[in-house]
């Protein structure tokens, strides 16, 4: 009988579908909110092409309470916050505020070097391969890859990961 190898794949995926549903709660809320009432800028823009979130709010403040009800909403539909990284806050016209931020949702070279080194050092006895933005991680033992998930979302790293794949 042979013996069948189980694996799975690390990723930074984020479900685009779950984020845009948590945009369009936090400008609903953001809407309804006393506070903003008579706010002229009050934006919260994705642009999925490029994967850019822009935040415009009269003050620094503002802006940040945005982030915080949007930081709120991802949280509830189990997207971590990691999933987002601020690029720059800048001033803009009209004495408003804008902050921008990257959808962080790719493993670069930094990252699947440190998840695979985490692997390695602990020594599981897993094999584990790089395929471009994931990294696909194989045992014959299931126990053995549930033992490094578990490993695995105890690190800190700066992107969030999402478990697929599991065969």
């Amino acid at each position: 009988m042979a013996v069948k190898e189980h694996s799975f794949d690390v990723s930074a995926k984020v479900d685009i579908q779950e984020f845009k549903n948590a945009l369009e709660q936090a400008k609903k809320e953001i809407n309804n909110r006393f506070d903003f009432k008579d706010d002229k800028a009050k934006e919260l823009n994705f642009n999925e092409k490029d994967k850019i979130l822009s935040i415009l709010a009269t003050s620094s403040n503002k802006a940040k309470t945005i982030k915080d009800i949007l930081d709120s909403k991802l949280i509830k539909r189990n997207i971590s916050l990691k999933a987002i990284k601020e690029l720059k806050e800048e001033s803009a016209s009209g004495g408003n505020t804008k902050i921008t931020y990257k959808l962080n949702d790719t493993l670069d070279d930094k990252n699947t070097k440190a998840i695979n080194t985490a692997i390695k050092n602990e020594k599981f006895k897993v094999s584990t391969q790089i395929q471009g933005n994931e990294i696909r991680v194989k045992a014959k033992d299931i126990d053995e890859l549930q033992k490094v998930i578990a490993h695995l979302r105890k690190i800190e790293l700066e992107v969030p990961l999402s478990f697929g794949n599991f065969v």
